[in-house]
């Protein structure tokens, strides 16, 4: 998984107009009731504790160290150990951004009323057939969290509750499942959960035929689990101290003494394990990001030592999956830079044994692989949108692809191995969400579900359209524009523009119902694809990044001028919002080109970057030196990256209005982060503008876990860009 990659939202719905809503507080005293104050709210002053470092050769000076917590590690389990003095200013920041903006808390309102009304309450997943059962998740009408649910296959009744998640979530500030998943034999039921936003998971096993948990909690445990093909003994992934994967511990399912499968003594790889298509391995992943190695345990032993099956090599990356007799690797080995597809014997699966099944195209990435029995199904991404392509074992190929301009077409694959099903999904922008069955040796598809939109949505009263804007070397970068009809093209409408660009994870022209809220009221939505992702292919990602970053800053300004130039917007009138490494994104162009912002919102913002890749103590750091460079060891990156760090490149100049959001829990970019960010902000900028900072005293990286809270956090975002635009603080 990429580490700093904000999470997407709920997997599930949120709920209907009429059901009633629990309205946002109400103003201060001071405000009056058109949102104008007595007097003005006076920002925190961060204290400035001057700490000089020295790191080869070079000189930097940070007055706001003292806002990381020493004691960070036990912080992210148990928040109420923070610093005194950083939970003051914590707590007086978000006091003077509420004061800000408590004149929009109407507005969040009606936003947040808009949002769950668009969204199906009672909604549920597509059953997926494994075996006898059909399992599915689905929300009751006003739960903030699913149920995890089986029924036997072909009938609606007979249901069986696996995990009650408004249960367990009952009397917690936060509490998410992570990884969930039965045994093979269906009698057993494991789940992760975290019960702080810390991602530091804990691992109960539930026996389904008497509802009991069985054996130990398994504690201090990433998100991620399976069982053993013959559901007898249960793998998971360790966290050590600082929060880092690595180990794969196993134990008997129901209980029993832990072994130690593998231990992965490199800090700069994670690794994970899971079960092969077929249930004939169990592999362990190691990688980071542009190396990677597999070990593998097969079914008929599940307690062997791991076997590599090709060992790791700088800049190799390949991962595999068991195909009934032989292997199936998807790999960029052999300079196959968007990936080929190579398969190998079952017995020798080393890469001195791999032949090409599907050969390297450039621009055409292979993104995923999904097998079933007779056919592999496989997502290809080029020029920012995607296409599903499904082969037979006798090589005959055959596609599925959408003609639009811009849409996001998704290979959910099968949830079994012996069939012919496979499931995807289709929607755009200005579409919700069609779930599909496709038969791929009938080349068949049934329609499973169309996401509902209670409030009501007509696709055809919206515009959606894809723009190429000119990069500063010649490269086009994709731009996907959604906008009502009614809006205008005539440089007035308020734009948002997002961006991410990082860590070669692509941003899907995708249908989102809160988004809506913005675009009914005349704004134009756009996301810029950048590179640093993989929207046009792995090269897009390999061309912004290291020592090329700053194409990622450049590429999206580029895509902000190109708006302006085409007439979609105008300077001063663009939010830019984009969270984690994509907060890096947002600090960056900030400092280049604050006069085309009329706001900017950081959420998460990876935006302390030089000393945060520093820190080899922080579980990300290793790991991500292949992404940004290690400015411990390599002078020329700690150059580099000094030239962009957000933090360090803050200046006096005329900043637009900035709110920056955190988690107090958050492992991956840490609280103190965007607290600095902000504190060194506030008095750099000349504008007059408003500098915030929203931190999230109870969750971690992906924010509230509730669907509706969730929501509100949306429509609090989405209120300050309105109020950006709008100048609220001049009412203030």
């Amino acid at each position: 998984m990429n580490r700093r990659q904000m999470l997407a939202a709920s997997t599930a719905a949120a709920a209907t107009a009429a059901v009633a809503v629990p309205a946002f507080s109400q103003p201060p005293a001071s405000q009056s009731s058109t949102g104008a104050s007595m007097t003005a709210p006076t920002p925190p002053v961060a204290k400035k504790i001057p700490v000089t470092i020295e790191q080869l050769g070079r000189t930097r000076v940070d007055e706001y160290q003292w806002m990381k917590d020493d004691n960070w590690q036990a912080v992210l389990r148990d928040p109420t150990l923070i610093k005194a003095d950083v939970k003051e200013h914590l707590t007086a920041e978000n006091a003077y951004r509420e004061a800000m903006m408590a004149s929009t808390l109407p507005l969040q309102d009606e936003m947040f009323r808009e949002m769950r009304g668009r969204i199906k309450e009672d909604d549920s997943s597509v059953p997926a057939k494994d075996g006898p059962w059909e399992y599915y998740t689905r929300f009751d009408a006003g739960a903030q969290h699913p149920l995890w649910c089986r029924r036997p296959v072909g009938q609606v009744e007979g249901e069986q509750v696996l995990l009650n998640g408004p249960a367990e979530a009952e009397g917690k500030a936060y509490w998410e499942a992570g990884d969930v998943g039965n045994s093979p034999d269906h009698k057993l039921f494991a789940y992760a959960e975290d019960s702080q936003g810390s991602e530091v998971h804990r691992i109960l096993v539930k026996d389904l035929e008497t509802g009991q948990l069985v054996g130990e909690p398994i504690e201090s445990a990433s998100a991620n689990l399976t069982f053993s093909p013959d559901s007898q003994w249960i793998f998971w992934t360790n966290r050590d101290d600082n929060g880092r994967p690595d180990k794969i511990f196993r134990r008997l399912a129901r209980g029993g003494d832990i072994a130690l499968v593998y231990e992965e003594e490199d800090d700069g790889f994670f690794q994970g394990v899971g079960r092969t298509a077929d249930d004939a391995f169990v592999v362990i992943s190691i990688a980071n990001q542009e190396t990677s190695e597999a070990r593998i345990i097969p079914a008929a032993d599940p307690t062997a030592t791991p076997v590599v099956v090709e060992p790791r090599h700088t800049g190799r990356l390949y991962d595999l999956d068991h195909w009934g007799d032989r292997w199936v690797i998807r790999t960029n080995a052999d300079d196959a830079i968007d990936f080929k597809i190579v398969e190998a014997p079952t017995a020798s699966p080393a890469k001195a044994n791999w032949t090409d099944l599907v050969a390297h195209t450039p621009g055409r990435f292979i993104e995923s692989l999904d097998l079933t029995r007779d056919h592999i199904a496989r997502q290809e991404r080029a020029d920012a949108n995607t296409r599903i392509v499904v082969r037979d074992r006798q090589g005959a190929e055959h596609e599925i692809a959408v003609d639009e301009p811009a849409y996001a077409l998704t290979l959910i694959g099968a949830s079994e191995f012996d069939t012919t099903q496979s499931r995807y999904a289709y929607n755009s922008p200005s579409t919700p969400t069609s779930t599909y069955d496709y038969d791929l040796a009938a080349r068949e598809r049934t329609l499973r579900k169309v996401q509902e939109v209670p409030s009501g949505h007509d696709p055809a009263a919206y515009v959606v359209e894809r723009l190429n804007a000119p990069a500063s070397d010649g490269e086009l970068v994709p731009v996907t524009v959604l906008r009502h009809r009614d809006t205008p093209v005539d440089g007035s409408a308020p734009v948002l523009l997002y961006g991410y660009g990082s860590y070669g994870i692509p941003m899907p022209a995708s249908f989102s119902t809160n988004r809506l809220s913005l675009v009914d009221r005349g704004w134009i939505y756009a996301i810029a694809h950048i590179r640093g992702g993989s929207d046009k292919g792995w090269n897009w990602f390999l061309s912004a990044r290291r020592f090329t970053k700053k194409n990622t800053f450049t590429d999206f300004v580029a895509a902000a001028e190109h708006l302006i130039d085409r007439n979609y917007a105008s300077a001063g009138k663009i939010v830019a919002q984009g969270g984690s490494a994509g907060g890096l994104l947002m600090g960056a162009v900030t400092n280049m080109r604050p006069d085309l912002w009329g706001g900017v919102i950081g959420q998460v913002p990876f935006v302390d970057v030089i000393n945060t890749m520093s820190d080899t103590s922080l579980p990300l750091t290793p790991p991500e030196w292949p992404e940004w460079g290690n400015p411990i060891e390599d002078a020329e990156a700690y150059d580099y990256m000094m030239s962009y760090s957000p933090y360090d490149q803050v200046t006096a100049q005329a900043y637009p209005p900035i709110l920056a959001t955190g988690g107090l829990s958050d492992p991956r970019v840490t609280y103190w982060e965007p607290e600095k960010w902000v504190a060194r902000l506030r008095p750099a900028t000349t504008s007059g503008k408003p500098v915030l900072l929203k931190i999230n005293m109870e969750a971690g990286h992906g924010g509230a876990s509730g669907r509706f809270d969730y929501l509100k956090e949306v429509a609090h975002d989405y209120a300050f860009a309105v109020w950006a635009i709008d100048e609220g603080w001049t009412r203030v």
